[in-house]
């Protein structure tokens, strides 16, 4: 296996890209390809202590940042580490594409370059929820890939998501619930009553759906794979990230306010580093976009080396256990049970 690193993207690059791969290294039996500025690589590389037969270097003399446009970067920034390294991935050249760079031109990219799945109208970027009285995450999708769906997205999205979290993330029979504004089937929108009766029939397709879940059940686990929009996904993302900063601020005061307080916390603390722990996303392996006809994986810009190694190793066994090829054979299924939805009632009763 050929995992390609884009080594240039990320607030850290390249030093926390290269210290991140140099500990996989020696974790892994496969070869990361790292693509970016060779010297500055090389130098970074000779700080860290890494297994030199699975680590190779590809020189990209551009940089696809923040500040790009997407489209325009993709289309003009033909050397870019970014580029260089999605089309390694479509020759074949590469088995999977990991960057911590800009995300608008990651999913740009990844849709001009290597293009959609068949069947799949919209990619989803899925993200690592933590369940925190659980000490699991379940993955939200989307999180902020797609402003608006209609129903067969969420459907889609479901079923790659399920397919991630058994496949990736070695979560059996995932249970799938979609994020409404109550319950009962007929709530919401007419895109998600529409969402809630297919995905219903697609419980005989192997689609584990609990039902609506509310926002909040979300944080409690109601599901391991937690299906909206990508505006909604977002805002309970962001929400669920701020609320755990005020969380982790409130109590730093409290626990630092006084002296007893102090000797209060020193009993606490394996706890309270557990707490935080939960909420650390460098810990969780990225956020794949499922949709795309290659693995790729979004990591977070302000990755350090522990969030890209957890990401090359996550890319192992999406690679391995086919994820792509499976989410394949699912999208073809969901469209039967689309298909069956949409004739008409006579013609069902025939």
């Amino acid at each position: 296996m050929r995992i390609i690193l884009d080594g240039m993207g990320g607030d850290h690059a390249p030093a926390e890209m290269v210290k991140g791969a140099a500990i996989a290294s020696k974790l892994i039996e496969h070869e990361i390809c790292i693509v970016g500025d060779e010297g500055k690589i090389k130098r970074e590389l000779a700080k860290n202590d890494h297994e030199p037969k699975n680590i190779s270097i590809l020189h990209a003399s551009e940089v696809i940042t923040n500040e790009d446009k997407p489209v325009k970067a993709i289309r003009a920034k033909k050397d870019s580490s970014l580029v260089k390294g999605l089309m390694l991935v479509k020759n074949g050249e590469g088995d999977m594409l990991l960057s911590a760079g800009n995300s608008g031109a990651i999913m740009t990219g990844g849709l001009l370059l290597l293009g959609r799945i068949a069947g799949i109208e919209r990619p989803a970027l899925g993200s690592a929820y933590p369940i925190l009285n659980r000490g699991t995450v379940a993955l939200l999708i989307d999180a902020g890939a797609n402003s608006e769906c209609k129903a067969v997205n969420l459907l889609h999205f479901a079923a790659m998501g399920s397919i991630y979290m058994e496949k990736v993330m070695g979560v059996r029979n995932p249970a799938v619930g979609l994020v409404n504004m109550g319950t009962e089937p007929g709530k919401g929108s007419n895109a998600l009553k529409e969402a809630h009766g297919l995905l219903s029939e697609a419980k005989n397709a192997g689609i584990n759906f609990v039902g609506n879940i509310e926002g909040r059940d979300v944080p409690l686990g109601a599901a391991d794979v937690i299906v909206c929009d990508g505006m909604v996904g977002n805002v309970i993302l962001k929400l669920t990230e701020g609320l755990g900063f005020s969380i982790m601020g409130m109590l730093t005061q409290m626990f630092t306010s006084s002296t007893g307080a102090k000797i209060g916390a020193l009993f606490l603390l394996p706890k309270l580093k557990a707490l935080k722990a939960a909420f650390d996303y460098t810990e969780y392996g990225g956020a794949p976009i499922l949709g795309i006809s290659h693995p790729v994986i979004k990591i977070h810009g302000a990755s350090n080396a522990n969030a890209v190694m957890n990401g090359i190793l996550k890319s192992v066994p999406f690679v391995e256990n086919g994820v792509i090829a499976q989410i394949e054979d699912a999208v073809r299924k969901m469209d039967v049970i689309r298909a069956g939805a949409e004739r008409p009632e006579a013609e069902q009763d025939v």
